[in-house]
């Protein structure tokens, strides 16, 4: 999900971090190890694991799990072999819908998958056959609370951001996904804490929804999805008007 859906879901999320903090860990785990497994397990020369690892603390992630998912990568400690995976599928309303997965089970996480969206009377299409309507994209989300617009501007520019988008509430920093690591560098170091962070799939066109009923079972169905231990994010090119949902 991505612009003011994007943001208003961030921080509809926000009370219930917590509850699902093992799934945020899993999910950065895995990330943490294929990173060290393609690009070693030095954060100072691994840019892509120094970002993960910066991500890990951000959210509280214990030095042991970080450590574990690391070893795991450079193979001082054994592991399973995950597959880095994409779906394509069309829910309530024609909303499109594209999946990440990592995996150590294709199998599997394609039947639950395919098992959400059949439940919520969607379906699954050809990878990939949705490209036409998303470009992929790092994207950063960052409170206007305590932002200053011009030095948040001149930070991301300078590492190579294509743009800032100021949207009252927050600012959304766009980059192209080669960047993404020195962006979050450049934002780190000079004290920047985005709300959230990611290499997303950006819609070219998304489609409004009015309907309180549709507004809902799309939801529903991406917080299935999102509970699924192998799905690391949902990408939607939907906009929904949160007072819909009451």
């Amino acid at each position: 999900m991505s612009g003011h859906s994007k943001w208003a879901t961030t921080k509809r999320h926000k009370a219930a971090i917590d509850a699902k903090r093992g799934k945020i860990f899993s999910v950065i785990a895995k990330d943490i190890t294929l990173a060290a497994r393609s690009g070693g397990g030095d954060p100072a020369s691994n840019t892509k694991l120094r970002t993960l690892l910066l991500k890990a603390r951000a959210a509280n992630m214990p030095a042991d799990n970080i450590d574990r998912a690391v070893k795991k990568g450079t193979g001082e400690l054994p592991g399973v072999t995950y597959e880095e995976l994409r779906y394509d599928g069309y829910g309530p309303g024609g909303v499109n819908l594209i999946i990440e997965v990592t995996t150590d089970n294709k199998n599997r996480a394609v039947g639950e998958i395919r098992a959400a969206f059949t439940k919520a009377g969607g379906s699954l299409g050809t990878t990939g056959a949705l490209d036409f309507n998303f470009h992929r994209k790092g994207q950063f989300l960052v409170s206007a609370e305590g932002t200053n617009e011009d030095a948040l501007m001149e930070i991301a520019l300078d590492a190579g951001a294509d743009d800032v988008v100021n949207n009252s509430d927050h600012f959304e920093i766009l980059c192209d996904p080669g960047v993404f690591d020195a962006l979050a560098k450049a934002l780190e170091d000079r004290g920047v804490k985005p709300e959230s962070s990611e290499i997303a799939y950006l819609p070219v066109s998304t489609v409004e929804i009015k309907d309180p009923g549709t507004a809902r079972a799309i939801l529903r169905l991406i917080e299935v999805l999102e509970e699924i231990d192998d799905v690391r994010a949902v990408h939607g090119n939907h906009e929904i008007d949160e007072s819909l949902l009451g």
